[in-house]
């Protein structure tokens, strides 16, 4: 049995993940041009175990191998009663797309989101990254929003 057959599921990530999920972490970097150096990355893992913390981690496997991830937050919003679920980052390793995984970790942390009692499940994308737009697109409502950023360049 090839691993395109294997059943994959979602779950938690655990401590014993982090080489995987690193090595997706910076292909995800690379993919949004982006180097966030190790005190962010290993600032990000740290959090994912912190039960004080807001920020979480799931990841799809076959029970070897990991094939993605999926990062989200919870946050008050005065847009709603309840916390909002941001879902900030999902890859999944280019062998294993098109089998809906990515489908399969929106899902999980929709659940978590309504577990949560969440008014509100949303996440971004680059315009250009249509690839993914194409499931958003069928999954979700694209509201129009623009986003804007502005560096604060403070110190860590």
């Amino acid at each position: 049995m090839t691993t395109t057959q294997l059943p994959v599921f979602i779950r938690e990530v655990k401590q014993t993940d982090l080489q995987p999920w690193h090595d997706y972490w910076v292909q995800y970097q690379a993919f949004y041009q982006v180097d966030l150096g190790p005190a962010i990355t290993e600032r990000t893992w740290a959090r994912f175990f912190d039960p004080t913390e807001p920020m979480h981690c799931a990841v799809a496997t076959d029970g070897e191998q990991l094939f993605g991830f999926v990062h989200y937050v919870f946050h008050r919003s005065t847009w709603g009663r309840n916390d909002f679920c941001y879902l900030e980052d999902l890859f999944v390793c280019p062998s294993a797309r098109g089998r809906m995984l990515g489908k399969q970790l929106i899902e999980f942390v929709q659940d978590q989101a309504r577990q949560q009692q969440c008014d509100r499940l949303y996440w971004h994308t680059q315009e250009t990254n249509r690839t993914a737009q194409r499931l958003y697109d069928w999954i979700a409502e694209k509201p129009g929003v623009i986003e804007y950023r502005m560096p604060l360049n403070i110190a860590n």
